[in-house]
């Protein structure tokens, strides 16, 4: 059960993680977030 509660916490914090570059973008640009942002935060998760 713990490694379910880990994969659970893992999956909010990205969720956060998300959430806040989302954000933090918008109050700096007007523009959607680049695909190249995206791929490399895909990457970055696939990495664990």
């Amino acid at each position: 059960m713990t490694a379910k509660r880990d994969d659970r916490r893992k999956a909010e914090v990205e969720k956060q993680i998300d959430e806040n570059l989302r954000r933090v973008y918008e109050q700096d640009s007007t523009t959607e977030i680049p695909d190249r942002f995206l791929d490399l935060l895909k990457k970055l998760r696939e990495q664990g």
